[in-house]
C-alpha cells in the first residue's frame, strides 16, 4: 500500500522547486549607462583681419528739447501725439486755468488795495507840507509821512509785480511748441497731474541731424566714419562722447554729426555706419558664428574640446552681427577648433566628438 504524502513535505518540495527555479535564472544586467560621447559640430576662429568697424546706430536730431509746464496743475486737454510734426508756437497741451484764474483775482485785489493805500499816503503827505509851511507841523512829522508814502509805493510795485506773475503763470498754462521740428514722445495725458518741468512730451527740433552710435567697451569712438546708404557714402564727424561706459551694456555712446544732405531716412531710423580701427585694435579679435556663443554663465564663452571633453573658454564680445560675432580672450588663436552648435546643452567635462571624425554629419 503506498505511503501517503503529508502536507508538510508536499509545502517543502514546493519551496524547494522555487528556490531550483530561481538558482537557474542568469543575473538581471544593470542598467545600461549612454556612454557614447556626444556628436557636436565645431568651427575654427578666424582672424580679424578688417581695418574698419561696422556698427548699427539711430538717427536723432541734433536737438532734442523736453516739453513741461512752468507751472503744475491738472492736464485739461491734449492736442497732439508723437510722431506728429509742429510748428513753432502751436498748441501741445493745456492745463485747468481755475486756480491760476483765482491766483490773478487775488493779485488784482491786492493791487488794488495797495494802490488805494498809496493814494491816501500822498494825500496825507501834501496835507502835512502845507502845515509844515505854517510852521503847524514839526519837521519829524513831515518825514514820518514821507516815509509812509514810501512804503506804500514799494508795497504798490510788489503787488503790481504778482499780478504779471499771476498772468504769465496763467500764459504757463497753455504749452506750445517752441520750435518746429517732430514729437518723438508723448507722455503726458488729460486728468494727469503734473508738476514743474515734468516732462510731457520730447521735441526733435528741425535742423541738422546725427547718428548715434554704441561701442564696445574696449573701442574708442574714432573722431571719423561714413554712413552707409546703399551705394551713397556720408561722412560722418564726431560730436561728442558719453563720460563713462553704460554700466549695463558695456559700451559708449557716441553722437556724429551727418557731413551730408540725409532726407531720405525719418528720426529714430536704424542706419549702418563703418569707422576705422586704430592701428593694432583689431589684433587678438576673431570671428565666430554667432551659435557658438554661450552666455549662461557670469560673462559669454565659447566651447573647445580638450581630450575629447567640452570645456569652457570665457571671451570678451566686441561686437555681433546677425550671422557672427566678434570676440577676444586669452588663449584665443587663429584655426582654433570651438563648439559652435548646441554650446547651451554642454556642461563642464561632457565627453563630446567633433562630426568631422564620423564623416557626414
Amino acid at each position: 500500500m503506498p505511503r501517503l504524502v503529508t502536507p508538510l513535505l508536499l509545502l517543502s518540495l514546493m519551496l524547494l522547486s522555487l528556490l531550483l527555479l530561481a538558482g537557474c535564472q542568469e543575473p538581471s544586467s544593470p542598467p545600461s549607462t549612454d556612454a557614447e560621447p556626444r556628436w557636436v559640430r565645431t568651427a575654427t576662429l578666424t582672424a580679424n583681419s578688417a581695418a574698419t568697424l561696422s556698427l548699427t546706430g539711430v538717427l536723432r536730431a541734433r536737438y532734442e528739447t523736453p516739453q513741461a509746464f512752468q507751472v503744475s496743475g491738472r492736464i485739461a486737454t491734449r492736442h497732439v501725439d508723437a510722431g506728429q510734426a509742429v510748428r513753432q508756437g502751436e498748441v501741445l497741451f493745456t492745463l485747468d486755468p481755475s486756480d491760476l484764474e483765482e491766483a490773478l483775482t487775488a493779485a488784482r485785489a491786492e493791487l488794488a488795495a495797495a494802490e488805494a493805500s498809496l493814494s491816501v499816503a500822498e494825500a496825507d503827505l501834501a496835507r502835512d507840507r502845507q502845515l509844515l509851511e505854517k510852521d503847524y507841523l514839526s519837521r519829524q512829522a513831515f518825514e514820518r509821512a514821507e516815509l509812509g508814502v514810501r512804503e506804500a509805493t514799494t508795497r504798490r510795485d510788489a503787488a503790481s509785480a504778482r499780478v504779471a506773475q499771476a498772468r504769465n503763470a496763467l500764459d504757463y498754462a497753455t504749452l506750445r511748441a517752441e520750435a518746429d521740428g517732430v514729437l518723438i514722445e508723448v507722455s503726458g495725458e488729460p486728468g494727469q497731474v503734473v508738476g514743474v518741468g515734468q516732462v510731457v512730451a520730447q521735441l526733435a527740433q528741425e535742423g541738422p541731424r546725427e547718428v548715434e552710435v554704441s561701442f564696445p567697451a574696449r573701442s574708442r569712438p574714432p573722431e571719423t566714419g561714413e554712413l552707409l546708404l546703399g551705394e551713397r557714402r556720408i561722412p560722418l564727424t564726431r560730436r561728442e562722447v558719453a563720460g563713462a561706459a553704460d554700466p549695463a551694456s558695456r559700451t559708449w555712446r557716441a553722437r556724429y554729426r551727418l557731413e551730408g544732405p540725409l532726407d531720405e531716412r525719418g528720426l529714430g531710423d536704424i542706419v549702418e555706419a563703418r569707422f576705422p580701427l586704430a592701428d593694432g585694435e583689431a589684433a587678438g579679435h576673431f570671428g565666430v558664428p554667432v551659435a557658438a556663443l554661450d552666455e549662461r554663465g557670469e560673462g559669454p564663452q565659447l566651447w573647445q574640446i580638450v581630450d575629447g571633453q567640452a570645456q569652457p573658454l570665457a571671451v570678451t564680445v566686441e561686437r555681433v552681427t546677425r550671422e557672427h560675432a566678434l570676440v577676444s580672450g586669452e588663449g584665443l588663436e587663429a584655426g582654433q577648433a570651438v563648439i559652435s552648435l548646441g554650446t547651451h546643452l554642454l556642461t563642464p567635462g561632457m565627453a563630446v566628438r567633433p562630426l568631422d571624425e564620423k564623416g557626414t554629419p
